[in-house]
């Protein structure tokens, strides 16, 4: 199996599982000082539902669709938006990852793996506009 369809998989799971967005953002925001900074005058509710959206483009743009939705997420956050710092993707990826393990209950090395994979690429395209 490709890793875009055991990551599209992985992600169902997470998603239905209660409380996934909850947790990243406490794995998030206790990663860096600099991460609960951003974050300070957020809507949260309204965040994890961008986030819930993001990651579902990643998980498209891995299976096939144009990078035009991750350009846009990666001139937001470019060094003219939100300026967040290439640097920092890493974490997100972190915290990303140990909620997946916390969520996703057929949660594996490879299946980590297949989402280091995917996101990676997707990163790489948002970076690019930084």
């Amino acid at each position: 199996m490709k890793a875009a369809d055991i990551v599209m998989q992985s992600y169902g799971r997470c998603c239905a599982s209660d409380g996934f967005f909850d947790s990243f953002y406490d794995h998030f925001l206790a990663s860096s000082p600099e991460i609960r900074d951003k974050f300070a005058n957020t809507n949260m509710a309204g965040q994890k539902l961008l986030l819930r959206q993001g990651i579902l483009n990643v998980v498209l743009h891995a299976r096939g669709m144009p990078d035009t939705k991750l350009k846009a997420l990666g001139c937001s956050h470019s060094r003219k938006g939100m300026n967040i710092r290439p640097e920092l993707y890493t974490l997100w990826f972190n915290a990303l990852a140990a909620t997946i393990r916390e969520h996703d209950k057929q949660s594996t090395t490879e299946i980590i793996q297949a989402w280091r994979e995917v996101v990676s690429k997707s990163v790489e395209v948002i970076i690019a506009e930084y």
